[in-house]
């Protein structure tokens, strides 16, 4: 658990300073506050895709759930977030520099959006198998 908390802990380290570089120069508060705002709504969409792929997993725990729950949820957002946040971020710096135009800037986001829902499908399988996957070794050492 210790090293999975530790990787987690890089992750969001590169997730933070690769989001502070591409927001440019951007004010430092609105670049925290956007950071911020940003994990707030990975970690919100990471919790439905989890929920949704904890519908049939049945856990013998409470206790084991919430681990595994917190665990992938820690992991996931992190993931999830190098995947949009960084490329918003230079996005919202080239928009603030007048490098695109909002119409560019609006379908840019539009295709992002359509690529990061094909991802979170493939994230709500995987999160289920990884899930069966935990329940099956902690039931084979009981």
């Amino acid at each position: 658990m210790t090293i999975i908390v530790i990787i987690a802990i890089v992750i969001y380290a590169i997730l933070v300073t690769w989001c502070w570089h591409n927001l440019g120069r951007i004010e430092k508060s609105k670049k925290i506050i956007y950071i911020i705002i940003g994990m707030i709504i990975i970690f919100i969409i990471t919790n439905i895709v989890y929920s949704i792929s904890k519908a049939d997993v049945s856990y013998p725990e409470e206790q084991i759930e919430g681990t595994v729950r917190n665990t992938l949820l820690l992991v996931f957002t992190a993931l999830n977030g190098l995947i949009v946040m960084p490329y918003i971020a230079k996005q919202l710096d080239r928009i603030r520099e007048k490098e695109i135009e909002k119409e560019k800037f609006t379908k840019k986001m539009i295709l992002l959006l359509i690529v990061f829902i094909l991802c979170l499908i493939l994230e709500s399988g995987y999160l289920k198998d990884t899930q069966l996957g935990i329940l099956e070794i902690y039931n084979s050492l009981k």
